[in-house]
């Protein structure tokens, strides 16, 4: 620790979105890593350093940085990439883990099983169809990442929540979790709790993000069984629905899982809350020209397409609003928001002067990242946009940080020393 603040190395940062809800918590980030492999130019790192710093700072494939290089610390935390994280076939003939991307979850796994002194708390985020992938084997990435970690030493804590429904002003869907290390108290408090109590009312996400009573009958309870070639070969193997509701803990090998609904009764923000008004330039606005495109793309589709092997089948797809709603939580960013094309998924509203595009700045405010956070010379409206789509909701983040330090002091001087 450093005087009261947590020690945190931040993972995959982009443009430092954990740091930014964490450090206004007792965090304190003493390392982080930012590199992105599919560009020559590491704008996202570019960023990250001109608000933080190029201290400590990391810009390298983290699967070839030295564990011994990376400092001691409390909580490693990231967002890491959304692939495929199975371990049982090889480099030339599969997807994801074997990908370029998909190895980046064993980087993790890495730093974990090499540090002596290992984090004593995780705090991840990821898409949520992570609990529910891959299609062929509903389930089984989020079981082998379980197994990885039960065999680390760690319990782990896990809620889907869409930040909306708590409030932000945008409808962003993610996974996180929360690892505590065996030598903690908190692990130790969880293993004696009720599970049901610990989801429900007494865990860190709940505390952070209240929930209402469990809508599915019956907790489901489940063993982990195996080494991680073996769920990878075996896990759901015949099919069917993920075992893993959007929450629950595990612990030495078991699983607890619930479907829960939010709880919420605060204030909301809506798209029209973010929205600038009268210092958005004319390149965002769509042309008379343009406007015709927009209206096709957002439209309800049905069609006749040929596969490239000749099948014919019939494509379908249902309207969207048109222009977004604002008085709504937005849509969800995405990583091709930026740029004038046409497109069905980008956002569009209506002001006085017409239709237009979100600026870089109602994107920073929908992840409630500071104004401005990514602009930076040489980084394009479209980077920043591009930044956004990858990004978090720094509220979230913010909160759970929050809860967790909270149940950590409360048991100071037990696992920490000043």
């Amino acid at each position: 620790m450093i005087s009261n603040k947590l020690r945190v190395v931040e993972l995959f940062a982009g443009v430092g979105g954990f740091r930014l809800g964490l450090e206004k918590s007792n965090y304190k980030v003493i390392w982080s890593n930012q590199w992105e492999p599919s560009t020559k130019t590491q704008h996202a790192s570019k960023v990250y350093e001109a608000r933080f710093g190029k201290e400590n700072h990391s810009n390298q494939d983290i699967s070839t940085v030295p564990t011994n290089d990376i400092p001691d610390h409390d909580l490693l935390c990231g967002g890491f990439p959304c692939q495929d994280y199975s371990v049982a076939t090889t480099l030339n003939n599969s997807r994801g883990l074997k990908g370029k991307k998909g190895v980046l979850w064993w980087s993790i796994h890495r730093i974990l099983e090499e540090k002596k002194n290992k984090p004593k708390y995780l705090f991840l985020e990821n898409v949520d169809r992570l609990l529910k992938s891959p299609a062929s084997q509903r389930g089984r990435d989020f079981a082998v990442m379980l197994q990885s970690l039960n065999q680390l030493g760690y319990a782990v804590e896990w809620r889907v929540i869409n930040a909306a429904e708590y409030g932000m002003p945008q409808r962003r869907r993610r996974v996180f979790f929360i690892g505590y290390h065996k030598s903690t108290e908190l692990y130790s408090r969880l293993n004696k709790s009720s599970k049901h109590d610990w989801i429900l009312e007494n865990g860190t996400i709940v505390d952070a993000f209240p929930v209402k009573e469990k809508i599915s009958p019956s907790f489901n309870e489940f063993e982990l069984k195996g080494d991680l070639v073996k769920i990878t070969n075996n896990f759901n193997k015949k099919g069917g629905l993920t075992p893993f509701e959007n929450t629950g803990v595990m612990i030495n090998g078991m699983v607890y899982t619930v479907k829960t609904t939010p709880s919420y009764n605060g204030p909301y923000k809506v798209l029209g809350d973010v929205l600038q008004n009268g210092e958005v330039t004319s390149d965002f606005f769509i042309s008379d020209d343009d406007k015709p495109k927009w209206k096709y793309l957002k439209g309800p589709k049905k069609q006749k397409r040929t596969t490239k092997d000749g099948y014919e089948y019939n494509y379908s797809e249902g309207g969207m609003i048109y222009p977004d709603a604002l008085d709504n939580a937005s849509r969800t960013i995405i990583t091709g928001e930026g740029g004038k094309s046409p497109s069905r998924f980008k956002h569009v509203v209506e002001s006085e002067r017409g239709l237009r595009r979100l600026t870089p700045i109602e994107l920073e405010r929908l992840n409630m990242f500071p104004e401005d956070h990514t602009k930076l010379e040489g980084i394009s409206d479209s980077k920043r946009a591009f930044f956004m789509g990858n990004a978090l909701v720094v509220g979230i983040i913010e909160k759970i940080g929050e809860s967790l330090y909270n149940k950590i002091k409360s048991e100071w001087p037990a696992t920490c020393s000043a």
